[in-house]
């Protein structure tokens, strides 16, 4: 692989967008495919990103493909569908997933890639489209040392901290382990800011008692534009999208051989949709006081 490999990038949303701006502007040939679901890619093809119609096409183009999507069904039709990646593959392919997916699905379709004659990594994400534009993700990576290597210099000209987890779906594995908490702290913020809310608490007053104290924290960092000022775009992240990590978590531990106890007894009972529609979380109580 030379040192600017072509790459090919598959999902084109809020993170995605932002990974191939960055990938784009370090100099890398890049082609994406078109889809009904990326964010506008004007800009991207200002920066001579050529928009491919189909995944074959992507394929082709690439020494790397980068997937940027929803979760394990999208990943699997992507890879393994009929006229995906895995029938379009070139030999020495590497294909990178960042998406959020079941590790036991990862490591199917990383062995579906060797089949075909390619390479694989999960490289899953913690932070938000905003650090995804400004190249400061972090990313979590499962797979070989020595791949990982050979693909590092690409991996940061969108990330600011790369962890090597262990082998094909441990960046995955992390990924959850990292969203169940982190969800969970904003869960306990929203909560207690509604019931505070409520009480007629002051919420600058509520905001700088916990960063004072135990409360502080990035979650509360994120959460503190909306208490005070109703500005929901410092957590860009959908209900929805909360809901598929949670309810990925709860399947992995329920595994033979993930037998520790649950925290939670059904999961995400906090979750409430926005009465527009949005599907962002919102400061809404699932309880009454």
């Amino acid at each position: 692989m030379s040192e600017q490999p072509a790459i090919g990038m598959i999902g084109i949303g809020l993170m995605g967008h932002g990974i191939a701006w960055n990938i784009a502007k370090a100099g890398y040939g890049l082609t994406i495919l078109d889809h009904p679901g990326n964010q506008p890619v004007d800009d991207l093809q200002g920066m001579g990103v050529q928009v491919a119609p189909r995944i074959a096409d992507v394929a082709q183009a690439a020494d790397v493909i980068v997937l940027c999507v929803t979760g394990s069904p999208q990943v699997e039709a992507i890879l393994t569908g009929a006229d995906g990646v895995v029938a379009h593959l070139r030999p020495g392919t590497v294909v990178v997933d960042c998406s959020t997916a079941l590790p036991e699905s990862s490591a199917r379709m990383a062995a579906a890639v060797a089949a075909a004659g390619g390479q694989f990594l999960d490289a899953a994400m913690t932070r938000l489209p905003q650090h995804a534009r400004a190249g400061t993700l972090n990313l979590l990576v499962g797979g070989d040392t020595a791949l990982l290597e050979r693909l590092r210099p690409l991996l940061e000209t969108f990330s600011e901290n790369i962890t090597h987890i262990g082998g094909v779906g441990s960046g995955h594995l992390m990924k959850l382990l990292h969203n169940y908490v982190s969800l969970g702290f904003l869960a306990l913020l929203a909560e207690v800011a509604a019931h505070g809310q409520k009480a007629g608490v002051e919420m600058a007053t509520l905001v700088d008692v916990l960063a004072q104290g135990g409360g502080g924290g990035t979650a509360l960092q994120r959460i503190s534009p909306f208490l005070l000022e109703g500005d929901p775009s410092s957590v860009p992240f959908f209900i929805s999208n909360a809901a598929k990590d949670l309810g990925y978590y709860r399947r992995r531990r329920k595994r033979p051989a993930c037998t520790a106890p649950s925290p939670t007894r059904s999961g995400p009972r906090w979750i409430r949709w926005s009465p527009r529609g949005t599907g962002r979380i919102t400061c809404r109580s699932s309880r009454r006081c």
